[in-house]
């Protein structure tokens, strides 16, 4: 089973969780390594230290995925685009792992926002565009009136 595909390999449809024979299809030189867990929970305790310092609420959603209250830190860090900017650079200054990040007032949006902002970028979806940001996910399948 895939557990991470790099931003190479996913180009060619690599994802995380597919098996490693339909992976070896998608890409022919494919090349595979053990996992090593307590490596990876090592590092996931670094970014999470990190994150707690610039908010005190901190939802690590997996160990390299987490979400962040922003509201009322605007004294510390700046406002919340500026501070999340100051986040993403912390992270990879202190680790230098590549990460990615999404601004909005909800979860899902951040979590759409950010998807879209890789490989190391940042995606703000201001307060009041959501429904504008978020239309070109919605999916045929729900009728008119659902929309």
């Amino acid at each position: 089973m895939v557990t991470a595909a790099s931003y190479e390999a996913r180009k060619f449809g690599v994802h995380s969780a597919m098996p490693l024979r339909t992976a070896a299809v998608c890409v022919r030189t494919l090349s595979i390594s053990d996992g090593h867990h307590a490596k990876y929970s090592e590092w996931s305790d670094r970014v999470a230290a990190i994150l707690a310092k610039f908010s005190p609420i901190v939802e690590m959603v997996s160990i390299d995925e987490a979400y962040l209250d922003l509201s009322g830190t605007e004294r510390l860090h700046g406002p919340p685009l500026a501070a999340t900017d100051k986040l993403l650079r912390a992270i990879t200054r202190t680790t230098g792992l590549p990460c990615s990040g999404g601004l909005a007032t909800t979860r899902l949006v951040a979590k759409v926002a950010s998807d879209q902002a890789k490989p190391r970028g940042l995606l703000w979806v201001a307060p009041g565009s959501e429904a504008r940001f978020l239309a070109p996910y919605r999916s045929a399948k729900f009728p008119a009136s659902a929309k």
